[in-house]
């Protein structure tokens, strides 16, 4: 980690247990090394931190490209944040997105694309299936509990109470997703595994942080 990412993990760690009793569990799972997919669901804008801050490795994010502007962009960058075009088919990204796996490294995605309104799990993207198949890389699902709760879509400040816990799932092997490229449904197919394994993860009774 270098030292902006560092020190926005150990602020955001702080600020999140302080505010919300922030629990994580099942970080055995993530692997120590090597290209990582991280998968979760998306509730709150909380969400990208609350997973960082649950890993002891850095990863990269995604953010909106509108916010890259004057010291944000240099601060952005340093926490290894990809700009995305909202609302059409970045291709730069998904380049970068690429990149990163080949280069050994995690990244952040969130399958259904954006927050969820209600609190429920939505329908996740094809989008997914299709940077997982082609990254060809491992894919640690991911759960979070009690952003949506805490500062949901809609909410114009975020709440004072309540709690966040992120739980990990096993990691998918690609072999365990990917059906091959002679299905014409592949990405579809490996999104749809992959959201399984988001929903399969309980919240555990027992704390670990």
């Amino acid at each position: 980690m270098n030292l902006p990412y560092q020190f926005t993990w150990g602020i955001g760690r702080g600020l999140l247990r302080w505010l919300y009793g922030y629990e994580c569990s099942g970080t055995e799972h993530m692997p120590k090394k090597g290209s990582v997919l991280i998968a979760s669901n998306h509730a709150s804008f909380i969400d990208p931190p609350a997973v960082g801050c649950a890993l002891n490795r850095d990863i990269h994010f995604f953010a909106r490209k509108s916010l890259f502007k004057g010291v944000m962009e240099w601060y952005l960058h340093k926490v290894n944040t990809i700009p995305v075009e909202r609302g059409s088919s970045d291709v730069k990204a998904m380049k970068s997105v690429f990149k990163v796996l080949q280069n050994g490294e995690g990244i952040l995605i969130f399958p259904e694309g954006t927050r969820t309104p209600d609190g429920s799990i939505q329908e996740v993207k094809k989008g997914v299936g299709m940077l997982a198949c082609r990254g060809n890389a491992p894919v640690l699902p991911a759960r979070i509990f009690g952003s949506f709760e805490a500062y949901g879509k809609g909410q114009k400040l975020p709440s004072s109470s309540g709690s966040v816990h992120i739980a990990f799932g096993p990691v998918l092997q690609p072999s365990e997703y990917d059906p091959g490229k002679q299905h014409k449904d592949r990405y579809e197919q490996a999104a749809k595994k992959i959201a399984d394994a988001i929903k399969r993860i309980e919240k555990p009774a027992w704390r670990n942080i």
